[in-house]
């Protein structure tokens, strides 16, 4: 029987949880303090057969609590762990390199994934993730520049590209 471990966050924009792995990958995340909201986003291949509350999750909470206080690139180092079909898992890979401060249209990021002709799919990604910051899914926009959408609330997503913007000092 597997066991995963969480741990709830104070943030800047509200509590931050995270569904750690025994081996430290993150199988969720997102700005709740409801476990329940999260649970359900792990595919049900990697459903843990336990999950134990642990204040400190290591490297995941240093890097939660690092990138709110401006150390963006923190987040890009910690291991993730999604199950979904091939084109899904490349998108988020892909998310993944998508720096700080860059944000891309969903066209752009159908293009860095190779699928041009894929935007719905591309969004499909963003929607499907279930490791918010760590897949850094709000840094995909609409054409134009407006947000769309986000599991989160589009506040939590003003507030993390603003964060992200290299024109704050």
């Amino acid at each position: 029987m597997s066991i995963a471990y969480w741990s709830t966050m104070d943030t800047p924009i509200g509590p931050f949880t995270a569904v750690v792995a025994s081996d430290g990958a993150v199988l969720a995340s997102g700005w709740t303090a409801d476990l329940d909201t999260l649970t359900p986003q792990i595919s049900r291949a990697l459903v843990p057969g336990e999950l134990r509350e642990k204040r400190d999750l290591g490297a995941v909470s240093t890097a939660v609590r690092r990138y709110h206080q401006g150390e963006l690139d923190v987040i890009d180092d910690i291991p993730v762990r999604q199950r979904s079909g091939e084109f899904l898992q490349h998108a988020w890979d892909v998310l993944r390199t998508v720096p700080a401060g860059k944000p891309v249209t969903y066209t752009e990021y159908a293009e860095l994934a190779g699928r041009p002709t894929a935007i719905r799919a591309a969004a499909s990604a963003c929607a499907r993730n279930a490791t918010a910051l760590f897949v850094p899914c709000h840094r995909v926009l609409r054409i134009g520049g407006t947000l769309g959408g986000f599991r989160w609330g589009l506040e939590t997503k003003r507030w993390l590209l603003d964060h992200e913007s290299p024109n704050l000092s």
